[in-house]
């Protein structure tokens, strides 16, 4: 089990680096965002932290509740302000966070990683609206993998679309 989740993490960061390139290779672009932009509403995303994945040891991926979204859809919910006001708040300290975006089991491989991506984008979006510091936040899609519920139902689909906060500590 292990050896498959380090496979398996190991070829997404292989496909993230093979489809966007190293950070210092990208070009910074002027435009408002989207799925092929560094910058969010405006704010450049930040390098990557040496050291520091969403997985790793000295992340605390249980401090926030996830967001969740409805089917084929990367918008944040109004009912979700909430928790997007609680990052927000938070991030106003020292601390920076790592915004993971994930989907249910259909579709396939690319387009849940790309919706995944959307997703973890648009809560970042909503975090800086919110007052939160755009420095501190970064995204990582994980797609279709890692799910809270393995049932294949409506309830586990649900449960499924998600992004999540990971703490660095």
């Amino acid at each position: 089990m292990k050896i498959r989740f380090l496979f398996t993490f190991g070829l997404l960061i292989a496909l993230a680096f093979a489809s966007t390139g190293c950070s210092s290779a990208r070009k910074k672009k002027t435009s408002a965002g989207g799925a092929d932009s560094d910058l969010i509403s405006g704010s450049p995303l930040p390098d990557r932290e040496e050291g520091v994945s969403f997985m790793s040891s000295n992340v605390d991926r249980n401090k926030f509740a996830p967001i969740h979204f409805g089917f084929d859809s990367y918008t944040v919910a109004p009912t979700e302000q909430p928790k997007v006001q609680q990052v927000a708040q938070f991030l106003r300290g020292g601390t920076s966070v790592i915004v993971a975006g994930f989907t249910d089991e259909r579709g396939t491989p690319e387009y849940n990683r790309g919706l995944g991506e959307k997703r973890a984008q648009a809560v970042r979006e909503a975090v800086i609206r919110a007052g939160g510091d755009a420095s501190k936040l970064q995204t990582v899609s994980f797609g279709a993998e890692m799910p809270v519920d393995s049932a294949s139902n409506e309830g586990a689909w649900d449960k499924n679309r998600r992004a999540e906060f990971g703490v660095t500590r």
